[in-house]
């Protein structure tokens, strides 16, 4: 059985270029975050596999949800578009359930597209402005794209930080410099 990842590969590079046509990443990636939510509720993905519901009431269902949860600015919201025609390509072929993946898949792309990269500074203590700058200019030289940082705290490090740029991770905290002198004296 193929992995969740490559079936969603294909949506995801057709919604993109479809989306990049019109003018419309924003809003569908906004959309994609918000299927990405709800369908991670066990519940809805319980629902939508119920074998009495049409694939008309399962759309309906969806872009219900969609237009609570985003509003009119949801791209699977309304009842026309190519939002609409995307969510009934995927309920005739039982792939709903591969949004989350087709939305990662999907922000990856975007960011590609818009030279961008999503970055997470973990660390012990709270990242003054300054210092996220920083962190941001270093980062923006040495991989050549613009940096979207996102910090987060976490009081295991002991101190340091860890910085997660993609598939690049720079491991500066205590812990993880412990965990290496350890390594090293058992080796």
């Amino acid at each position: 059985m193929a992995d969740n990842n490559t079936i969603a590969r294909p949506y995801a590079q057709a919604l993109f270029e479809l989306a990049n046509e019109n003018g419309a990443l924003d809003v569908v990636s906004r959309s994609l975050d918000v299927a990405k939510d709800l369908l991670s509720d066990g519940q809805v993905g319980a629902f939508l596999s119920r074998p009495a519901l049409t694939d008309a009431q399962r759309l309906e269902f969806l872009q219900s949800l969609f237009a609570k949860a985003a509003g009119s600015d949801s791209a699977f919201a309304g009842s026309k578009g190519h939002g609409t025609n995307f969510l009934k390509l995927l309920l005739e072929n039982g792939r709903v359930g591969v949004l989350p993946e087709i939305a990662e898949q999907f922000a990856t792309l975007k960011a590609q597209a818009e030279n961008t990269l999503d970055v997470i500074v973990t660390s012990a203590t709270e990242i003054d402005t300054q210092q996220q700058n920083e962190i941001s200019r270093a980062l923006k030289a040495r991989l050549g794209r613009e940096i979207n940082l996102e910090t987060r705290i976490d009081k295991s490090l002991i101190g340091g930080a860890v910085i997660s740029a993609g598939d690049v991770v720079i491991d500066g905290s205590l812990r993880g410099r412990l965990e290496g002198l350890t390594n090293a004296l058992i080796n």
